[in-house]
């Protein structure tokens, strides 16, 4: 009992621990009888780790088309498509892992590339041999200058996915590869199983495959439509509960115009500073990657509301890029704001757009424009302005903290906003 009671434990969150003592103390019960309440909320957490309620239908999906028979397999094309409004795909790029259900090979792979080609020798003896006899292949995309005849459309890029808000054209990578020692009719062929989708840093499950109708493809004069053999799906989604493992990479300090006092970001935010601590001092150049600072945070975001009037408020927001050794390409900000529920007026040196409201959810996702700021140098910053409009019937008040973020996310990680009671007072002549 006492390793059940430590093994289940380590996997609930604070707040539940202290609901579940308080509900104990209430009802004069020993903490044991919680135990069915337990159990129950982990079958249910399996189900809605990955629900995001900012982009609640935002997904990996991987769909594998058999396009044509080969003497002993077949050959197949594999589309990766990045449905997530708002999380990209950055370098060093996506990685694709699975098990195959029989004994396949992989005889050749064009617009990508497994990582290993395992021990082919006791398989085959001749001159040939696969590109990979691995039982669980991984998969990379391949480097933009690839040679041309051994690209796709849609391959080569490094593994980088833009999101589906910033640019759906380049959300989308694809790989053809001919599969040997596998079935030859859609009754022999068998689906691989256990899919992996790695990305850097955590967060991502997959679910099984699963058979769905053939693909229909259209010739470039869209005069002819051709159909896939057969065709399985792949859904992959972000979990919040694997990214909760990894260190925060952001955080966010406050300012405004009626007071003095800089809320700065929280200390410790992203990791400690102790006196051993390899960072960079802004005096004795670049011995480390991130620049030293009470929160160690390579991703610094500002807000400073700087303007409140009658019809409007104006806001300035800093992105600071504190890494020395670290550009952020085709970046992103989501912030959350109760303003954004069709208030916001413009926001001036970048693009944005607006999500749809959900759970009285008010968001915008901001990004840079290409070649002027779409890049997040090292050691540099991006600025820019948001304009709010007031209306008649808005209850927001400057008394309420309403001036003020409900969280930012900086290319789909939550920053470490400061604790309400830090936030800048408001004068009680205001």
């Amino acid at each position: 009992m006492e390793m059940f009671k430590s093994t289940v434990f380590r996997f609930i969150p604070d707040n539940t621990l202290m609901m579940m003592m308080r509900f104990s103390l209430i009802e004069h019960k020993p903490l044991h009888t919680c135990y069915c309440f337990v159990f129950l909320f982990l079958l249910s957490f399996s189900s809605s780790e990955a629900y995001d309620a900012l982009d609640p239908n935002g997904n990996i999906t991987i769909k594998w088309d058999v396009i044509s028979w080969t003497a002993d397999g077949y050959v197949a094309v594999v589309t990766i498509n990045n449905f997530q409004q708002y999380r990209h795909i950055s370098a060093p790029g996506w990685s694709l892992t699975w098990a195959w259900a029989g004994k396949e090979v992989i005889w050749n792979i064009k617009g990508a590339m497994t990582t290993q080609q395992g021990n082919c020798s006791r398989l085959f003896k001749g001159i040939s041999l696969p590109h990979s006899c691995k039982r669980n292949p991984t998969v990379v995309d391949l480097l933009p200058n690839t040679p041309y005849n051994q690209k796709l459309p849609n391959c080569c890029k490094g593994g980088v996915l833009t999101s589906w808000t910033q640019d759906p054209t380049n959300s989308v990578a694809s790989f053809q590869l001919t599969v040997g020692h596998a079935g030859t009719t859609n009754r022999t062929v068998q689906v691989p199983k256990n899919f992996t989708f790695h990305a850097p840093g955590l967060g991502y499950t997959c679910g099984p495959a699963k058979i769905v109708r053939p693909t229909m493809f259209i010739s470039p004069d869209k005069r002819r439509v051709t159909q896939a053999i057969m065709t399985w799906n792949v859904t992959c989604t972000y979990s919040h509960f694997l990214a909760q493992k990894s260190s925060p990479t952001c955080c966010v300090s406050l300012s405004t115009f009626y007071n003095d006092t800089t809320v700065p970001c929280p200390t410790c935010s992203c990791a400690c500073k102790h006196s051993n601590s390899t960072c960079v001092k802004t005096d004795t150049g670049k011995n480390a990657s991130v620049e030293c600072s009470n929160h160690m945070c390579p991703i610094s975001v500002h807000w400073h509301l700087n303007l409140n009037n009658k019809n409007y408020w104006r806001v300035n927001v800093t992105i600071s890029n504190l890494n020395y050794r670290m550009n952020y390409s085709d970046w992103n900000m989501v912030i959350q704001h109760p303003n954004f529920n069709n208030n916001l007026t413009q926001v001036f040196g970048l693009k944005y757009k607006l999500f749809t409201p959900l759970d009285n959810i008010h968001v915008a996702m901001v990004w840079g424009i290409k070649f002027y700021n779409n890049v997040l140098i090292e050691a540099g910053n991006v600025e820019f302005e948001v304009l709010f409009r007031k209306d008649n019937n808005s209850s927001l008040s400057l008394k309420k903290d309403w001036g003020f973020p409900q969280g930012i996310y900086f290319n789909g990680d939550n920053c470490v906003m400061p604790p309400p009671h830090a936030y800048p007072w408001l004068p009680n002549y205001a």
